[in-house]
């Protein structure tokens, strides 16, 4: 409050002890008397008025006592003040405070003392010193009257105070039983008057969370959520589980179900999605539910108590399965019209070049043609055609798709059989009808990408008949270490996240074989991590660290080795605590390996928490300057951006400590920065990390250069976004003559057209508040294997690359109706705004356009229905959405 001008001017200091007003000295009065000339005749009045009493309530006599306290009461609550100033009741009275406060003491408890009280707790509320706490002092002495009459602030104030007594009583161990009544009370007050952030924050403060289940209503129920889930990722453990779990129960009491799934699904506790399966009986709401769990890619069984129904069961499990996906990614490419096949040519736009580059074109052809396979791949990603792999047989086209594979070489191969797969990705049937012709061939590396593509094509789709594991199971086992390499790696997308039993069984007793060269051990490893992605599974972990102990010395300096620390990490994505166990094992491996495991089971396990503590600890890692063994720092720089993605404010802190890493950092950090950047911001091209890249992308250190090429792709995966697209075609000419990096340039530029601009990569959705963890696993596998470029992507193992399909989702919404076939409705999409905790109804969205669905959702942008003829079954329009038609909707004629 600002000093007060009408105050006796020795009080106008901070100390407002009772001292100030007996000053024995002439100036103040003669200040007093011109300060008095001021006040307009209604001020005069009332000061002297108050005056007057204050001077009653020491009166002897009771009943005059009691007029003047009522009076004055009656004056503090009834005057109306702006926000600027000071009520003038409180203003006048200030000089009095202490004298009230010493006769407060003396009196003889009754019903006028309690009423004194009132009001010396009102007084307090602009007079008591700092840390006194006196306004909840006299509120606990005084009568228990309703305390909302007395104005906001004032209850404002008594929550902050009340915070602080119980944390001190707490310390002291203390009861704290009057303190909860008044909270109680505060609560239902605040909760009356639209202040749930405030009622949310008290019962914080005081531990006392569930007295809010009580206090909702339907009225307030979705912004006390809201506020819930937004403050849960800024709170230390483990009060961000308590939160979430407070909020779920308010959404299951309201029967806001789609919501209630998602907070159960953050908690990633199967138990609450049961639960939400269970509360609701209406099917079309289920089918919902299930394609939020179909879009979060986790396996998840209905059983009777979900379904009772067999034929609805086996409809829901269908959704959840996945089967349509292809069938809807379609038709929304039919809808925007790019169905069209596109070659690489059309995507490396050589002729806006200047002449030099087309004319190195052809330098070590074999090496172009195995990027034109990638961008080939990428480009028409689940189109289910292209002009390289799925050429009509007819003659007429002059080429059949075999020769495509054999313009490559060895390898090359098995990167352009699988990149059938991902032409034909999510489409089961004819996906596998295709690629069979390669299972005759005579040649181990096609055999090899077949068995990979057999896996691409399966990915994020179950199917009750297990095609894959079908096919792949029996190639696991044979001689050759590329075509076990192809199964395994087949097996590890096709059932990312499904914890098969039958999956472990088979590929377990590889890691324990000693005679299997490594390559095979490090690809079984990251697909045993992917199928038991954050389960914390002790049989699979103990497998990988088993395997980490028998290689020798010489076999953990290889590049392949890192990886599997990686699919030991895996399994704990995200799970915190859980990977405590484990880490201290891996305080035992040899030194070699000892700190990079660390690292890497850090990064994975605090994925996506935002733990401040974490990256403070991750950013000690990465500040040592050391001469050797430093690979463990790469790996640390991009656990900083696993832990950091969660939410926006971190993301921007991480981003500006990623240019101090750039500065400072030894070599080996700066060749992670990049990846890291990429990782950041995924499938979102922001201006200044794209400028960083694209500095990078001319860096004297190649492999810095190439890190920050294939990051560009990374963040423009899937955008069309042309700035990109023109620096990558300036890269390409600008590295026409050097092979490995123009091929990065290459691959960059297919992610950028990643599904010819209708794929995304980023692996958190419902509005960046889940994150599928297969889709992060996906790319934090390409990630670590980028961190030694040369020996993996450049090697003999590009097909890491394939990792990526993990991650890849139509960034589309589609509205279906009740038979779950599209419907056309006019939507708007728009940047979201963060409403969390603001007044009113605020909009939601800002700069929207309308269109009809189909639509593509960029990042950050948010969409919603621009017609009230249509509910949509799912708050949060993403993916495929259920419209029910609106019973009360009437056309105006």
């Amino acid at each position: 409050m600002a000093p007060d001008p009408n105050k006796s001017a020795s009080g106008s200091g901070t100390t407002r002890d009772e001292t100030t007003v007996k000053v024995p000295s002439k100036d103040p009065k003669k200040k007093d008397e011109k300060k008095d000339e001021d006040l307009s005749d209604e001020d005069l009045a009332l000061k002297q008025q108050l005056e007057l009493y204050v001077e009653r309530v020491q009166d002897s006599d009771p009943g005059l006592q009691k007029v003047a306290l009522e009076s004055m009461r009656q004056e503090i609550r009834t005057s109306t003040s702006s926000m600027t100033s000071v009520p003038k009741p409180l203003k006048f009275l200030r000089p009095h405070y202490g004298t009230l406060k010493s006769y407060y003491e003396t009196m003889a408890d009754s019903d006028l003392k309690k009423l004194l009280a009132d009001i010396l707790s009102v007084l307090a509320l602009t007079m008591s010193a700092e840390g006194e706490r006196e306004s909840l002092k006299y509120r606990l002495l005084g009568s228990e009257g309703d305390i909302g009459s007395w104005g906001h602030e004032y209850v404002r104030n008594l929550a902050g105070e009340i915070a602080q007594e119980y944390a001190k009583r707490q310390s002291e161990e203390a009861s704290v039983k009057d303190l909860m009544e008044l909270a109680q009370q505060i609560v239902a007050f605040h909760m009356k008057h639209n202040a749930e952030p405030e009622a949310v924050d008290l019962l914080m403060e005081v531990e006392d969370l569930d007295l809010l289940v009580e206090h909702v209503d339907s009225t307030n129920y979705k912004r006390t959520c809201l506020y819930l889930t937004s403050a849960a990722r800024y709170l230390p453990g483990p009060d961000d589980m308590l939160v979430l779990d407070i909020a779920y129960m308010i959404y299951l009491k309201f029967e806001e179900y789609p919501s209630a799934l998602q907070i159960a699904l953050f908690l990633d506790n199967m138990q609450y999605v049961k639960q939400v399966f269970t509360s609701c009986d209406d099917l079309l709401r289920k089918k919902q539910f299930c394609y939020i769990l179909a879009r979060h890619g986790i396996t998840f069984e209905l059983d009777e108590e979900m379904a009772a129904d067999d034929e609805d069961r086996e409809a829901l499990q269908e959704i959840i399965n996945n089967t349509k996906l292809s069938e809807g990614y379609l038709t929304l490419a039919r809808d925007i019209e790019v169905m069209e096949p596109k070659s690489p040519e059309d995507i490396y736009k050589a002729h806006l070049l200047d002449g030099r580059a087309s004319a190195g074109a052809s330098v070590d052809s074999a090496r172009q043609n195995l990027a034109a396979t990638f961008v080939n791949a990428f480009v028409n990603a689940g189109f289910g055609q292209d002009k390289l792999m799925t050429v009509p047989s007819e003659a007429s086209s002059g080429v059949s798709s075999g020769n495509w594979l054999f313009k490559n070489k060895e390898h090359g191969k098995a990167s352009a059989a699988a990149s059938l797969g991902m032409i034909l990705l999510w489409d089961v049937d004819s996906g596998l009808a295709q690629i069979d012709k390669y299972f005759h061939s005579n040649d181990s590396h096609v055999i090899a990408g077949a068995l990979l593509g057999v896996g691409i094509v399966n990915c994020g789709i179950k199917n009750d008949c297990d095609p894959a594991l079908a096919l792949l199971a029996e190639y696991i086992d044979r001689d050759d270490s590329s075509i076990r390499i192809g199964a395994i790696m087949g097996l590890g997308i096709a059932y990312a996240g499904a914890q098969s039993e039958q999956i472990r069984r088979k590929l377990t007793p590889i890691l324990g074989d000693t005679k299997a060269p490594l390559d095979v051990i490090a690809f079984t490893a990251i697909s045993l991590g992917l199928v038991y992605v954050g389960s914390c599974n002790e049989e699979v972990a103990q497998a990988i660290i088993f395997a980490l102990m028998d290689r020798s010395e010489s076999e953990l300096g290889e590049p392949l080795s890192r990886l599997l620390p990686l699919g030991l990490g895996l399994l704990y994505l995200g799970k915190q605590e859980s990977v405590e166990a484990t880490t201290e094992v891996s305080k035992t491996f040899n030194e070699k390996i000892r700190k990079y495991c660390d690292m890497t089971l850090l990064s994975c396990a605090y994925a996506g928490t935002g733990n401040v503590l974490k990256v403070q600890h991750l950013l000690g890692q990465c500040e040592q300057h050391l001469e050797k063994d430093a690979t463990h720092q790469g790996a640390a720089v991009l656990g900083l951006a696993m832990v950091a993605m969660a939410e926006d404010l971190g993301l921007e802190m991480e981003l500006r400590s990623m240019e101090h890493l750039l500065q400072y950092g030894e070599q080996n950090i700066r060749r992670a920065v990049p990846l890291a950047l990429g990782l950041l911001c995924i499938s979102n091209p922001k201006v200044n990390v794209m400028d960083t890249l694209s500095r990078l992308s001319h860096d004297t250190d190649t492999d810095v250069a190439m890190a920050a090429i294939i990051s560009l792709g990374l963040i423009g995966a899937g955008t069309n976004n042309a700035r990109i697209a023109g620096m990558l075609r300036n890269l390409s000419s600008y590295y026409y003559k050097e092979a490995s990096l123009l091929f990065c340039v290459r691959i960059a530029q297919g992610l950028v057209h990643l599904g010819k601009g209708l794929l995304t990569l980023a692996p958190y959705h419902s509005e960046h508040f889940l994150l599928s963890p297969t889709a992060l696993a996906g790319i934090v596998t390409l990630l670590h294997a980028c961190l030694d470029m040369k020996a993996i992507i450049l090697g003999k193992y590009h097909y890491v690359l394939y990792f990526l399909v993990l991650a890849m989702q139509p960034r589309m919404l589609m509205t279906v109706d009740e038979n779950l076939k599209p419907l056309s409705v006019p939507v708007r999409v728009g940047q979201a705004v963060d409403v969390v905790g603001q007044a009113g109804r605020p909009k939601t969205i800002t700069g929207f356009q309308t269109h009809s669905t189909p639509v593509l959702l960029a990042a950050g942008d948010r969409a919603e229905l621009a017609t009230e003829k249509y509910i949509p079954l799912s708050p949060i329009l993403e993916g495929f959405v259920i419209l029910k038609e609106n019973p009360e909707y009437r056309e105006d004629h």
